[in-house]
């Protein structure tokens, strides 16, 4: 198998899979193709694990073949400890994303499915490219097909929440072209590894930095940058809410450990404390800002502002264990994030709403919702023993070294978290006197079972086994602390 193009197949099967479904004209064959398409990519992903050498920090799997010589541009992919579960994340997360469709989209059955196929090709490209044009490439091609699940097949505000979406990203991706070709001028190569192994001035670090911080911090989305996020959530269907939180934030924090850190290291140094602060004020902003919602899909939205919050911070304290954090924090959002949208996806179609009063004390008719439900809602705000808490942990430990009186303002944050998932978690499972008659609604069907229990799964693993997932990181973060660290 390590003689198969492994990244390739991984990114062009999914393409495949699209172009089989064009031809499909059956809705329920489209669902079922679809479903066997991303699971075989699913498990055809699989092998990258064990056959990841942890050990090292090269970049591999490595493909490289000429595209456009004339401007040194190659079809260059790999991958390294900082990609490995990001791709892993990608493919498995893509047959739940069919699955939590499954019932939920019943117009342009095709369209969508279609759509889903194209984003998973250009999702796991950007994870694998080390060209810049290819990274840009995947990057760009993103934005389509998620613009037209939210626009299409969103709810209401669908046209609002897909033009806010577009109009932020695009301006995003316009600073990071503009990023890129400054430094195809500076040194002639497109090449990520040969860019990253390159000293700058400080004067072009600042302006390389800024271009990559606010690119990167629209996607993440981290404050104020955030404000497209929650009409994109509420508006998009369950799968593209998940799709969102799941993998195209880790875009954001993907492209700061990347690029700013490794290209731009002392222009990272200069604006480290001002990322920082702007970490801390999301992970308070969100908690309040969740706490103050009915709606449990902005409630769930807002506290990822939060959660990306930890991310960004563990990334900018600039230390191993921050950075492993951070690391196990973005899997950590994309699995408890990913399940929570699902489990309100769920109750929306039962109920036709996503208020949560309107949804107070299914609990007593849904005893495996809730089970499931309950455990996620623990997740997310860190309950020892589930995998949050050890991916913030860590962040914390991070973030304690490089400051204790920044680790004490997050304590109002941390606390928020706990309070407005709580809130959430008591209302939905018991609510109170006055509870709508919830007596009709169904517990959950064995597809919803099966779609639910591998985010669980991973809930317990990470929480109680992080080693597995912390030891394919350990020598990558290394590598990139001592390309950090040289800077003056």
């Amino acid at each position: 198998m390590k003689d198969l193009p492994i990244l390739s197949l991984l990114v062009f099967s999914p393409l495949l899979a699209a172009l089989i479904a064009a031809f499909i004209n059956s809705e329920r064959w489209l669902r079922w193709w679809t479903l066997v398409a991303t699971l075989a990519i699913a498990v055809f992903s699989l092998p990258l694990y064990p056959m990841f050498n942890p050990a090292t920090a090269a970049y591999q799997f490595t493909e490289h073949s000429k595209w456009i010589p004339s401007l040194n541009i190659q079809y260059s992919l790999g991958i390294d400890g900082i990609s490995v579960l990001l791709v892993l994340l990608t493919t498995l997360i893509m047959p739940l994303c069919v699955l939590a469709s499954w019932s939920y989209i019943t117009k342009r059955v095709k369209e969508f499915m279609i759509a889903l196929l194209v984003m998973e090709a250009a999702m796991v490209g950007v994870f694998c490219a080390l060209d810049f044009v290819l990274f840009f490439v995947f990057w760009e091609a993103m934005l389509i097909p998620m613009c037209l699940i939210i626009g299409i097949w969103g709810g209401p505000r669908k046209i609002y929440a897909a033009i806010k979406f577009f109009i932020y990203t695009m301006a995003g991706s316009v600073l990071l072209l503009v990023a890129i070709i400054a430094l195809y001028l500076k040194t002639g190569t497109f090449s990520i590894p040969d860019l990253m192994d390159r000293h700058y001035s400080l004067d072009f670090q600042t302006w390389v930095f800024l271009a990559f911080f606010l690119s990167f911090a629209i996607k993440v989305p981290m404050f104020p940058f955030h404000t497209w996020l929650p009409a994109a959530h509420v508006e998009a269907p369950t799968a593209g809410s998940v799709l969102l939180a799941s993998v195209l934030l880790k875009m954001g924090t993907y492209g700061f450990l990347r690029f700013c850190l490794p290209i731009t290291p002392d222009a990272t140094h200069l604006f480290m404390p001002y990322v920082l602060g702007l970490s801390v004020v999301a992970i308070i902003y969100g908690g309040v800002t969740a706490l103050a919602q009915s709606d449990m899909k902005k409630l769930v939205a807002y506290s990822s502002v939060g959660h990306m919050g930890f991310a960004t911070l563990g990334i900018f304290v600039l230390n191993q264990q921050g950075i492993e954090g951070a690391m196990l924090q973005m899997i950590n959002h994309g699995v408890t994030t990913g399940a929570l949208f699902i489990c309100v996806g769920i109750i929306y179609e039962r109920l036709h709403t996503r208020e949560m009063d309107k949804a107070a004390g299914i609990g007593k008719h849904m005893p495996i919702f809730v089970t499931y439900f309950g455990v996620f809602c623990l997740s997310s705000f860190a309950f020892p023993g589930t995998n949050s808490f050890i991916g913030e942990f860590l962040v914390l430990c991070g973030g304690f070294a490089y400051s204790k009186i920044m680790v004490v303002c997050l304590v109002p944050g941390i606390v928020v978290a706990a309070a407005y998932m709580l809130r959430l978690l008591q209302r939905v499972v018991w609510g109170g006197t006055r509870n709508p008659d919830q007596s009709h609604l169904k517990d959950l069907n064995l597809r919803e079972i099966i779609t639910l229990a591998p985010l669980l799964l991973f809930v317990f693993w990470i929480g109680l086994n992080p080693e597995p997932f912390t030891r394919v990181l350990h020598t990558s973060v290394q590598h990139l602390l001592q390309q950090v660290n040289h800077a003056p």
